[in-house]
């Protein structure tokens, strides 16, 4: 099954087995129907707010714009990790950060950013998650060459170390989400990217 349709069936399913979704998750729902509708750009929060039956305030009571809407559980996740990351002082080590960072990725269920990683082209969201991916991407990156240098190691060993992980981090989720989520578990695909990056070419 498609990112796309699991994460359609899954709202379904709230829908029919459980008490009403809350505003969150229909604000969530609505986005992601009018992104593949209609497309990112032409979509508004008003678009959004109406297609959820909620006011333009309560959306704002969740999410602070419109791309919030896709990266507000990832980034509540990577915060978790980010704090993890920093308390680890002189003791960071590889399995220390990877430790910190593996709950970023681990028991991640389709959501509007996995439904939007898989379907990119089809919202018209291309350049919006190159550019928000970049964002993510920084602040990992810079976290860990934070802990490798704090841990004694250089400051050019430790940036090359930051970019890398942080991007073992980010291409294992765009790669679970546009292989679709019944492909692999993301966690395997964490595990692969980290191995690879012994492996690289021009090395």
């Amino acid at each position: 099954m498609s990112t796309q349709a699991q994460y359609v069936s899954g709202m379904t399913n709230a829908r029919t087995g459980r008490p009403r979704a809350s505003s969150r998750e229909t604000l969530a729902e609505a986005a992601c129907e009018l992104f593949l509708e209609q497309g990112y750009d032409a979509t508004s929060v008003a678009d959004i707010t109406q297609r959820a039956g909620v006011s333009r305030s309560s959306f704002f009571n969740y999410f602070a714009s419109k791309s919030d809407v896709l990266w507000s559980g990832l980034d509540a996740r990577i915060d978790v990790a980010l704090a993890a990351l920093n308390a680890l002082g002189a003791d960071a080590d590889g399995p220390r950060v990877r430790a910190a960072l593996e709950p970023v990725l681990t028991d991640l269920a389709p959501d509007p950013l996995t439904l939007a990683l898989g379907n990119a082209a089809a919202m018209g969201l291309e350049d919006e998650l190159l550019r928000d991916t970049g964002l993510r991407h920084a602040r990992i990156a810079s976290a860990v060459s934070a802990a490798a240098r704090t841990s004694g190691i250089g400051a050019i060993r430790s940036d090359i170390l930051g970019a890398a992980i942080a991007a073992a981090v980010l291409s294992s989720l765009r790669v679970w989400a546009e292989r679709g989520a019944g492909h692999a578990s993301l966690e395997a695909q964490f595990d692969e990217a980290l191995r690879s990056i012994h492996d690289l070419p021009w090395g």
